[in-house]
């Protein structure tokens, strides 16, 4: 693929050579041209009708291949710099925000595999700015909503108690959805933090080797309230494993993943956890019974701040699904995402040396 690409970059830069050249031969034969037919007219001739000396038409040859070629190139020279400051155009807009700029090039420029290689990378940045700015703006609408929801509702229960003559079940009550508001705010500020964290982090450090299936056994533990309340049933299908990784970040992907799994899955659903080895890797699946991510939403899920529940229905901002693949590229991994037939699986994959 490389070798391609060199041949047509190649190719790209004979072509603007040869372009050069023929603006070089075509001001020669012009010139040429028009000394010949000043000598036959006798306006470079001597008085006796001689043919001028050699200086004189070096001289009359170079001033007129530099007026005649100064000339063509101020006319000829917008056609091949057209497209040119096209790219140049297009790529202000979109320094300058306006995301929509993208590259058109004619039929012509557009078969050379170069140009069009350019004009499809340039176009594909110019979407994924587009798209993760709009993905921000809705994430901070959306983020300032979820933020402000538990402050207000903490700041009205927190009023109702202070007033006070407010019977023991009610006060019970109160205190419980303060706690929990509380810890909702707690997380997603946690959530923020560590994507922050994980995203300008390029060196993965604090490696050491650790038992994978007691980590993800602690992990269902600490959410066994949320999924004891649903009724849910687990399934765990795996021996014991051992992974050289950064324990504390890889806890980070089971918790979000098995969050998102408790999250999604109805009441008396279930929740499968699959570890198995495989040639040089092993690989870590959970799979929830429940509705499936349709095909255009697998694609983005994996993107910050996108939700695939545009309605916003479900708690979550979009923010645990990027931090499960920014740490799981941290270790050289990746992580997959299958739907269909009423369930949905995440599947990472992890070097196993």
């Amino acid at each position: 693929m490389k070798k391609q690409e060199r041949q047509h970059r190649l190719a790209l830069t004979l072509l603007f050579t040869a372009l050069v050249l023929c603006f070089m031969l075509v001001t020669l034969v012009v010139v040429g041209v028009v000394i010949y037919m000043l000598i036959q007219l006798g306006v470079l001739t001597g008085p006796d009708h001689t043919v001028p000396s050699a200086s004189r038409v070096i001289i009359v040859f170079g001033l007129s291949a530099l007026v005649i070629g100064a000339g063509m190139t101020f006319f000829f020279g917008k056609i091949p710099m057209k497209p040119v400051n096209h790219f140049v155009n297009q790529m202000n807009r979109l320094a300058n925000g306006d995301y929509r700029a993208r590259i058109v090039c004619g039929e012509l420029l557009g078969k050379h595999p170069t140009i069009a290689e350019f004009a499809r990378s340039f176009n594909r940045m110019a979407e994924e700015l587009q798209s993760t700015e709009m993905l921000r703006s809705d994430f901070i609408n959306n983020f300032s909503h979820e933020f402000k929801t538990p402050i207000v509702s903490i700041a009205g229960f927190t009023k109702l108690l202070r007033r006070g003559n407010l019977p023991e079940d009610s006060k019970e009550e109160y205190l419980r959805i303060i706690e929990e508001e509380s810890l909702r705010l707690s997380q997603m500020a946690t959530n923020v933090l560590n994507l922050t964290k994980v995203e300008n982090q390029t060196i993965l450090t604090n490696i050491s080797e650790y038992n994978l299936s007691e980590q993800i056994r602690s992990c269902i533990l600490l959410l066994s309230g949320k999924w004891e309340e649903k009724d849910l049933e687990f399934i765990l299908d795996f021996h014991e494993h051992t992974i050289h990784a950064n324990e504390e970040l890889m806890k980070e992907v089971w918790i979000n993943l098995l969050g998102n799994a408790v999250k999604f899955t109805p009441e008396k659903g279930r929740i499968e956890v699959k570890i198995e080895e495989r040639e040089d890797a092993i690989a870590v699946s959970i799979m929830n019974t429940g509705s499936e991510i349709a095909p255009q939403h697998q694609k983005k899920i994996f993107n910050k701040f996108y939700q695939a529940d545009e309605s916003h229905a479900t708690e979550g901002n979009g923010i645990g699904l990027a931090i499960v693949k920014r740490i799981t590229e941290l270790h050289e991994g990746t992580v997959e995402v299958s739907s269909k037939n009423g369930t949905t699986t995440f599947t990472v994959i992890l070097p196993s040396v």
